[in-house]
């Protein structure tokens, strides 16, 4: 498997696997995907990685800001998701190592999740690759009219901007 630099030509397969996790109710709030040209206005132009094996996408991770404020700029809000063919065999963890990498090399020195409290996998995810747990915003938005909570996690650079 190798990780890469996601292109515009993956949007098809990127908009595939985001949307089985949709599909699952345990990843987002969004019910559909959006349209490559609002995706791409939403995350960061760099930190968005592919893996790939054999030609075929397993999955991807991106960075959004989380505020357009300047103080803020290098705080990325983390989305990872994986081909439901592909859950279980740490495709995952490989993309949130190299999401971390390239982040550090990009400046961020926070990276943080929100993540629903029943996806259990995402949150011994994020546990494995050294984000803390911070704190549950309670009925913070609803899914299909029903009120859900998120777990925030952090990470936080001992490489970039905390000196």
């Amino acid at each position: 498997m190798i990780i890469r630099t996601m292109k515009a030509s993956d949007w098809e397969d990127v908009s595939t696997i985001y949307s089985e996790g949709i599909a699952t109710g345990l990843a987002t709030f969004e019910t559909e995907p959006p349209t490559y040209e609002h995706w791409d206005k939403a995350h960061t132009k760099e930190c968005r990685l592919i893996a790939e094996k054999d030609g075929e996408i397993m999955g991807w991770a991106a960075l959004s800001p989380v505020s357009s404020r300047c103080v803020y700029g290098g705080v990325g809000e983390v989305s990872v998701y994986i081909a439901d063919k592909s859950r279980g065999m740490g495709v995952g963890r490989l993309l949130m190592q190299h999401l971390i990498e390239e982040s550090e090399k990009a400046g961020f020195w926070t990276i943080q999740s929100g993540v629903f409290p029943e996806n259990i996998a995402s949150i011994k995810l994020h546990g494995k690759v050294g984000f803390r747990y911070i704190g549950k915003r309670e009925r913070v938005g609803k899914i299909h009219g029903v009120w859900k909570d998120n777990l925030l996690f952090e990470r936080r650079s001992n490489k970039v901007g905390m000196d």
